[in-house]
């Protein structure tokens, strides 16, 4: 790279590049300059050096980095157990015990509580598909009718989300869940992804279209101090919005619902802790649901 590109990268001056190389000539770094329209600045080939510029919280954090669940499923596992090896012993001392000791304190599980682990037969080889760009023909299960299609799909990348993954392909692109695949064949066909598309900056999208089209409308509640502080997500945020306090304690507020088949469910689960009071329909849902409850448990 020449003098102006490594500026531009680390947002200093060119005087400052010049300055600094200069420091690491005397730190017997061997990094040397060819002159001319074509010259630059390299390191001579094979070079390593201790990572002595690691800060104690960046070498802890690199060691936290690393899930060993996820990195085995993509047939990983004893990629970054080596790398972990090898960083491990690159480290001074003092850092190598900080390290120890986070990976002794800390241990990351993704997956959420009462969840079994989905059967992913084919995440290694989207996992290839993705890195060297080549297309798939995949046998799909989706949840409504037809259920199983047949999808060609341009694997842009993948993404663990709450212990499930999901491949982001094109056309579109779409999201698919990887252990809904029930065949796949590779296509000895590559691809482009769309320029500039993000993988990152597409989920983070995604994710906020996704909770919008969950919305179907609003219920007008009364809620008991105990329901309400058990309220999470856009729930929450609409109690703090448009909740007030009433003399007996409890607070009326307007809450966002996905269906009222779900509203049901979830308004019923806090039982005696929450008064519905609209829709209409939702309200006499659930009087004829406790009125069934209640004569159920009469008769026993």
């Amino acid at each position: 790279m020449t003098a102006a590109q490594l500026a531009a990268e680390l947002e200093v001056s060119v005087r400052t590049v010049y300055r600094d190389v200069e420091s690491l000539h005397a730190a017997g770094v061997p990094l040397y300059g060819d002159a001319g329209h074509s010259g630059g600045y390299q390191l001579v080939a094979g070079y390593r050096t201790r990572l002595t510029g690691l800060s104690t919280t960046e070498a802890e954090a690199l060691f936290l980095s690393g899930v060993p669940g996820p990195a085995a499923e993509l047939g990983l596992g004893s990629a970054l157990a080596a790398a972990q090896l090898k960083l491990r012993a690159a480290l001074p001392p003092e850092l190598r015990e900080q390290a120890d000791r986070m990976r002794s304190r800390f241990h990351l599980d993704a997956p959420g509580w009462y969840a079994e682990d989905d059967e992913v037969p084919y995440l290694s080889q989207v996992a290839d598909a993705v890195w060297r760009s080549r297309v798939l023909d995949v046998r799909y299960r989706r949840w409504k009718e037809p259920t199983d299609v047949d999808r060609r799909l341009e694997p842009y990348g993948l993404v663990l989300k709450a212990g499930r993954w999901y491949v982001v392909a094109g056309p579109g692109p779409r999201t698919y869940r990887v252990d809904q695949i029930l065949g796949l064949a590779v296509r000895d066909e590559g691809f482009e992804p769309p320029e500039g598309f993000d993988l990152a900056d597409h989920w983070r999208r995604y994710q906020e279209d996704f909770h919008e089209r969950l919305i179907w409308g609003e219920a007008v509640v009364r809620l008991a101090p105990r329901a309400a502080s058990r309220l999470t997500g856009a729930a929450r945020r609409a109690l703090a919005a448009t909740g007030i306090p009433e003399p007996d304690g409890w607070t009326r507020a307007t809450l966002p619902i996905e269906s009222l088949d779900h509203a049901h469910a979830a308004f019923l689960a806090m039982g005696t802790d929450v008064e519905v009071l609209e829709p209409p329909d939702l309200r006499e849902r659930l009087a004829e649901t406790s009125r069934a409850l209640a004569a159920r448990y009469a008769a026993g």
